[in-house]
């Protein structure tokens, strides 16, 4: 695999990024930092699939403003699968009494308030196949770490993989080769992007980056 240069988060960002839920290990982050601070280009977007609470969000946002590009970060901050009630991830913190259901918005603002990087990260509060659906922008950088339902995960390859540019990336996260490890769908996305002419040029974990 390809190196990458480090990105170090400042100390202010890595305090509030860690104390931000979420689900990226800081090895994973360093990389995530790493492959699309060498693909965005000034003045270029990367999109983000799945804010949740705003963690990788505080990682890409850095990437992004260093590179004096932005980041479109998407989530309809009701929760995936598995992070409803009674499932495995369920945080009865990010339920919003009123109406019942999760609200990660609230937490994802906060986040990017305490950064110092509303600048530059744009929240948009909707489903990813509705926002897909009309985008025109080609992208620099995709990370995909939505819905891990085969579904919700081919949906969001089939959205925004074909506006990652010549010579951008797309990163995906919670692949799992072994089924023991987690759920299939991010593997099976992986399996599709390299079918597909994608080239692997980064593994961390249970990240993966692949280069158009």
């Amino acid at each position: 695999m390809t190196d990458f240069a480090a990105v170090p988060l400042p100390p202010e960002l890595a305090r509030i990024a860690a104390e931000t839920k979420g689900f990226l290990p800081d090895d994973e982050a360093d990389a995530l930092r790493a492959v699309v601070a060498a693909h965005v280009l000034p003045g270029g977007v990367t999109v983000e699939i799945g804010t949740y609470c705003g963690k990788s969000a505080i990682h890409l946002g850095h990437v992004v403003r260093e590179a004096g590009a932005t980041l479109v970060t998407i989530d309809h901050h009701r929760g995936s699968e598995e992070q409803q009630v009674g499932w495995e991830y369920h945080d009865p913190e990010l339920v919003d009494p009123r109406v019942g259901a999760m609200d990660t918005l609230p937490f994802a603002r906060q986040a990017l308030f305490a950064a110092g990087l509303e600048e530059v990260v744009v929240p948009v509060v909707g489903r990813s196949r509705t926002i897909s659906a009309f985008w025109a922008t080609p992208l620099d950088a995709v990370f995909v770490d939505g819905g891990h339902t085969e579904e919700a995960a081919q949906t969001d390859y089939d959205g925004w993989a074909p506006h990652v540019r010549e010579g951008g990336v797309l990163v995906i996260h919670d692949v799992f080769p072994d089924p023991a490890d987690g759920g299939q769908a991010p593997f099976h996305v992986y399996e599709r992007a390299l079918a597909e002419g994608f080239t692997e040029i980064l593994h961390v974990g249970s990240l993966r980056a692949l280069r158009r």
